[in-house]
């Protein structure tokens, strides 16, 4: 896109960090939409944001375009049918004792969405262009549609509400969070994983090259992470009934951010960006299952 444009890498960064700010700052009202009108709609509404701008991505012509296409609408559009809603579902479907294992395998399955489409999308950019690929993506997307519809979860699947106290509103149970030193901590540290995340999901393909090695190393890597993520989001949510959740969370933390330092200590070559893959892939959204039994757990206690 910057090379067919002529635009800087630093505009497309910024779409995209554009589009994580709004996907967080956009989930808690699709949670509150979901907990009033029920998932399904609103998980269909997010992906009719998504595949718009997924489309207008594909033929936006200025940088501000851009902004409004990868950014503004993939990223509420992400906000309404992503992990939140998701995963609420799944802690309204599931038993108490098998919760952080189910947000296990509901993050894997995403997680190997991301080892498909990764290469996927390489090859698609190589015959068809990148237009074509971003078509091909949002044509693939319609899917979530019908999926939306046909989802068995009841309202108030994202979880808010469920565990309100009668009579509180949606303001009053997360200003009542908010002066939880734990769940503000909890989110700080939920702060720093997305970080950590998005920064590599962004930054490491451009940084491969820089440092002279082919863009599809880059694509090769992310799709390694995904495949890695299955095992490391299966396996957190089980050990997460093993041991206290606040270990598990530091012990993935301190583990990443070890990984990232030894990975730009070393030389670059092939083998190491995708052994670095790899061990990223374990780590990568394995905080999710604890962080979402932790919170689950301390809200029936308080509820």
């Amino acid at each position: 896109m910057d090379a067919a444009n002529g635009w800087g890498r630093d505009q497309f960064g910024l779409a995209l960090a554009i589009e994580m700010l709004l996907w967080g700052a956009g989930q808690p009202f699709t949670g509150a939409l979901a907990d009033r009108f029920g998932a399904p709609l609103v998980l269909a509404g997010g992906a009719l944001l998504y595949i718009a701008g997924i489309v207008w991505m594909a033929f936006a012509v200025s940088p501000f375009e851009l902004y409004l296409s990868a950014g503004v609408l993939i990223g509420f559009g992400l906000a309404g049918c992503s992990f939140a809603l998701v995963l609420g579902a799944f802690a309204k479907l599931l038993p108490p004792q098998w919760r952080t294992i189910g947000f296990g395998a509901g993050t894997a399955a995403g997680s190997f969405g991301q080892f498909l489409f990764s290469p996927l999308a390489v090859a698609l950019i190589d015959s068809v262009g990148w237009q074509g690929a971003l078509l091909t993506f949002a044509a693939i997307l319609l899917v979530l549609l019908p999926l939306s519809f046909v989802l068995s979860a009841p309202r108030h699947a994202s979880g808010s509400a469920a565990f309100m106290a009668p009579g509180q509103s949606v303001l009053e149970a997360l200003a009542e969070a908010l002066g939880h030193r734990s769940y503000v901590l909890l989110i700080l540290g939920y702060f720093t994983c997305g970080f950590q995340l998005f920064f590599i999901t962004v930054h490491l393909p451009a940084y491969l090259i820089d440092r002279g090695l082919p863009a599809s190393i880059g694509g090769w890597t992310i799709a390694v992470i995904g495949l890695f993520n299955i095992f490391g989001s299966i396996g957190s949510g089980y050990v997460a009934n093993l041991m206290p959740k606040r270990f598990l969370l530091s012990a993935i933390y301190f583990s990443r951010s070890l990984a990232i330092l030894v990975f730009i200590l070393l030389p670059p070559s092939p083998a190491a960006t995708l052994i670095f893959g790899a061990v990223m892939g374990i780590l990568w959204l394995s905080t999710i299952p604890p962080t979402s039994g932790w919170w689950r757990s301390c809200s029936a206690i308080a509820g």
